[in-house]
């Protein structure tokens, strides 16, 4: 019922910054807990962040902790997602997912995925 459109991906060195939308459509994203997922090649779609439906609760990562932050704005139906001090190993396609808050905690969300985002990180 909700559509998601991810972007802001692209090619960076290590050590720079990205911040990744996600526009949802069809359906207000209150509904719903929000997060991000990637997926690097050859590797297992891997849980990344999340944020309940108002903001009140995160959760990242160990990876990504420190560096990365999950925010929303449930008026503009967006979701983003800060990445700072970016390495290597960040490089993966980034989705953005709806679901509820402990699905996507537990990393196994099934409700609504958008088609992803390329980061890519140099060294």
């Amino acid at each position: 019922q909700v559509q998601l459109v991810e972007s802001g991906g692209g090619l960076v060195q290590a050590g720079g910054s990205l911040r990744l939308s996600c526009a949802a459509s069809g359906r207000a994203i209150d509904n719903y807990g929000m997060g991000w997922f990637r997926q690097a090649p050859g590797k297992e779609r891997e849980f990344v962040a999340a944020i309940s439906r108002f903001g009140t609760s995160t959760v990242y990562a160990d990876s990504v902790k420190g560096r990365f932050t999950i925010s929303r704005d449930n008026a503009k139906n967006m979701v983003y997602l800060q990445m700072n001090s970016l390495k290597p190993e960040d490089t993966a396609i980034y989705y953005c997912a709806a679901d509820s808050f402990r699905r996507l905690v537990d990393g196994i969300p099934v409700d609504y995925w958008g088609q992803g985002t390329q980061v890519t990180v140099s060294s």
